[in-house]
C-alpha cells in the first residue's frame, strides 16, 4: 500500500481555503479547469471531468465524509487502458483542514492499494497543483 502525503500552509483561514477545495468554481481555477460534480453527500458520486488537447479526461467515485471547515474523504477511480473498474482498482483521497493563528494547514493523503502504487516522498510547496491552491485560496 503507498501512503502519499503532500502538505501545505494557505496564508488564509480556512473557510477561504473550504471553498477552494469544495466550490465548482473552485476547483476549477486550481485543478487547471477541472469540473467538479458532486453534492459532497456521504454515499454520494463525485465526478472530475478535464478537457485537454480536445481529450476528455474523467475520475469518479465516492464521498466517503464531509466534515465541514475541517475533513474531505473520497474514493477515486483514475481509468487506464489497464485497469477495470472495480472496487481494488480505487484509491483514497483525504483532505485534512486545521487553522492556526489565521493560516490554514492542509494535508493531503492519497491511500493507494491498486497494484504496482508507488510510494513517493512527501510533497510541500513545490507541488504545482498544491501552488494552485495555494494562490487562488489565498486571493479570494
Amino acid at each position: 500500500m503507498a501512503r502519499n502525503i503532500s502538505r501545505i500552509t494557505i496564508n488564509a483561514p480556512k473557510e477561504k481555503l473550504w471553498e477552494a477545495l469544495t466550490s465548482i468554481a473552485g476547483v476549477k481555477q486550481w485543478q487547471f479547469g477541472s469540473d467538479l460534480i458532486t453534492d459532497w453527500k456521504p454515499g454520494s458520486a463525485i465526478r472530475f471531468r478535464t478537457v485537454w488537447e480536445d481529450k476528455v479526461f474523467e475520475q469518479w467515485g465516492t464521498v466517503l465524509e464531509f466534515k465541514p471547515f475541517g475533513l474531505i474523504r473520497y474514493s477515486l477511480f483514475a481509468p487506464r487502458p489497464d485497469l477495470e473498474d472495480i472496487p481494488e482498482n480505487y484509491f483514497e483521497m483525504v483532505y485534512n483542514l486545521s487553522e492556526e493563528a489565521g493560516k490554514t494547514n492542509l494535508e493531503i493523503v492519497q491511500i493507494d492499494e491498486r497494484p504496482g502504487a508507488v510510494q513517493e516522498d512527501p510533497q510541500g510547496e513545490e507541488n504545482p497543483i498544491l501552488q494552485s491552491l495555494k494562490s487562488y485560496a489565498e486571493s479570494i
